[in-house]
């Protein structure tokens, strides 16, 4: 039971394509960051070996010959696959979380089958016959979640489908009138930017996670992108829909605005697969500007680059970028930049720290800002004035374009960070919120004191940074990264940290996730976030429309059992029987996995085409 498809994927033990990951060699500063932050030692720490990727306990497949057969005259039998590496590829996101399980060797339920549908039309047939046959459906586009979106219920006894869209990968046409383009749900970013582009187009939609993921993946996590404050959230961007449900799909127009009762469209967005399959999308796209920088700018604390920020939200101006780091973090990117590059260059001499000391600047509470300006050159030089005098009246200081264009270089890269800590015996992971301008102080701090009270009770050592990632008229979005070294217990200590800084956010008066998604992983805060009463709506929603649970059950609504619950049952239902050797929890960066499981870089516009080439970030090996 293997197919053959050209769909290709992210290594399954890590993020990216196999040989590319973080190296701090060349970055002077990092390990004394490392050290101070988390207490390892990057020149005596080794990362270990893998196991052999036939030493994972892989669950059999739960899939009559019937049901294959029938799936495999939809797709073509080169497009249907029961393969263990298939299955496990698509068990998982990429959360810390994800890795640490997929690492452990013990997969407690992995997708029975992987299906890769060319078109809405396979999409249909792959949906009509998992629904006759009670099969359960999950969607996968990149893989990239961290939410837990993605991962079959532990207990699940029916066939579980993985219905991968990457075949789905083309922009079908541009309405140049209206700016509305027609895309494929499983095209990745980078080859659907480039699509655009030979057209004169884009979306301005650029997540981390951009570079393994999917339109459809975006509509269906709420996403956000690094340019929002100006193409806005994919809620904003998103104007029609394509859902296949079973018999029929549910199709919602491009109209640009319309009073039809309560919004359908906002019902698929954020649904994260629970309402059908998203085959499509119409989504508003923009000619390419003719100008577009990113500026550096210092800010002698976070308390006023928070006011800066605020101030630019409330004006005439009109940035695409708008991101202050804390101290933390601001420390952390001095400290992964290379010798004499960079943004270092601006504060390891002395020309910098002594313009920083005569304005009576802490240099230990100094934060880097990224401020980005798109459209026409008079525009944007309107719009960089305009944040110049609001900047100046705040006290802070421009340093130029040069540090923003790394920025722009290495923006896609963070993820292989929380691999190399990984493979050290560290955990590092996100969370992110959103709350009002006036609650954004309370919303940091609490964060902050909550991991540091879960550190101490730890007893590790433990770091957490934030910074300020996208800006609304009435609030923004703070991003928080969070690392620390685990002992035995990895994931029970994780739960614990992010447990607190989750309900840290709640407390004061933050959202539970702003771009990530519900998932498994948030959805114990739901009710919390929007109130009994939301919650009943919402679960009568997804009742009503798939009663027997075909679409993604478990995900969004709270089932009751937290992620420790299960760990515990698993406990004390595992039996003694030998077990194959287990998989290490650190992998080496450059593992050799099999070629199936490495994501795509090919020189070929087919599924999984990443714009022709190897993506920049997989070229840079930072």
């Amino acid at each position: 039971m293997t197919g053959k498809s050209d769909v290709e994927h992210m290594k399954w033990w890590g993020w990216g394509v196999e040989g590319v990951g973080f190296h701090h060699e060349d970055k002077p500063e990092f390990a004394p960051f490392v050290e101070k932050a988390v207490a390892i030692d990057l020149w005596k720490a080794v990362p270990a070996e893998p196991a052999p990727f036939e030493n994972l306990d892989v669950p059999k497949a739960v899939i009559t010959s019937a049901f294959f057969s029938k799936l495999a005259a939809v797709v073509g039998e080169d497009n249907v696959t029961s393969d263990d590496m298939e299955r496990v590829v698509h068990t998982f996101g990429k959360s810390l979380r994800d890795l640490v399980r997929v690492r452990s060797g013990k997969i407690d339920r992995a997708p029975d089958v992987v299906v890769y549908p060319a078109d809405e039309a396979e999409v249909q047939g792959v949906v009509d016959a998992a629904a006759a046959a009670n099969a359960v459906i999950i969607p996968f586009g990149g893989g990239s979640n961290i939410a837990g979106s993605l991962e079959p219920i532990a207990t699940e006894k029916r066939t579980v489908v993985s219905l991968d869209l990457g075949r789905l990968d083309k922009v079908i046409e541009v309405d140049a009138d209206s700016g509305l383009a027609r895309i494929q749900a499983g095209v990745l970013g980078p080859y659907m930017e480039e699509q655009l582009e030979k057209l004169g187009w884009t979306m301005g939609h650029f997540p981390d996670s951009f570079t393994y993921s999917t339109l459809g993946g975006w509509i269906a996590t709420r996403s956000s992108g690094m340019q929002s404050d100006k193409y806005g959230d994919i809620a904003d961007i998103t104007r029609g829909l394509r859902v296949v449900r079973p018999g029929a799909p549910l199709v919602i127009r491009a109209i640009p605005s319309t009073s039809t009762g309560p919004s359908v469209r906002e019902m698929i967005l954020g649904s994260e697969g629970r309402l059908g399959v998203i085959t499509e999308a119409t989504v508003q796209v923009h000619r390419i500007p003719a100008k577009r920088d990113v500026y550096a700018y210092f800010f002698p604390s976070w308390a006023v680059g928070l006011k800066a920020m605020q101030e630019i939200s409330e004006s005439d101006a009109a940035p695409t970028i708008t991101r202050v780091s804390d101290a933390r973090e601001t420390g952390f990117s001095l400290a992964t930049s290379k010798a004499s590059k960079g943004i270092t260059k601006f504060v390891s001499g002395t020309v910098l720290p002594a313009i920083f000391k005569s304005k009576g600047w802490n240099l230990e509470e100094i934060c880097l800002s990224f401020i980005g300006y798109e459209g026409g050159e008079a525009h944007a030089k309107r719009q960089k004035k305009l944040v110049d005098a609001i900047v100046k009246k705040h006290n802070g200081m421009g340093v130029g374009k040069g540090p923003g264009v790394l920025y722009d270089q290495k923006k896609f890269d963070t993820p292989y960070l929380r691999d190399f800590l990984l493979d050290r015996g560290a955990a590092g992971d996100v969370s992110e919120s959103a709350a009002p301008w006036s609650k954004l102080a309370a919303l940091h701090d609490g964060a902050y004191a909550a991991a540091q009270a879960e550190f101490d009770k730890l007893g590790r050592t433990g770091w957490i940074m934030s910074h300020l990632s996208h800006s609304y008229h009435s609030g923004a979005c703070l991003y928080f990264t969070f690392a620390f070294a685990f002992g035995d217990d990895p994931l029970g200590e994780y739960d614990k940290v992010k447990n607190a800084i989750q309900q840290s956010f709640q407390d004061n008066g933050g959202s539970l996730s702003h771009h990530h998604g519900v998932g498994r992983e948030h959805s114990p805060w739901l009710e919390q976030d929007i109130s009994a009463g939301g919650v009943e709506i919402m679960n009568d929603l997804f009742e009503s429309t798939d009663p027997k649970g075909l679409f993604n059950p478990g995900k969004i609504i709270f089932n009751g059992q937290t992620y420790a619950d299960e760990r515990a049952a698993n406990a004390k239902t595992a039996t003694k029987a030998p077990a194959k050797a287990p998989v290490k929890a650190a992998a080496k960066t450059a593992a050799k996995a099999p070629a199936k499981a490495a994501a795509k870089t090919p020189a070929k516009t087919t599924s999984r085409a990443t714009s022709g080439k190897a993506p920049a970030n997989a070229r840079s090996k930072d």
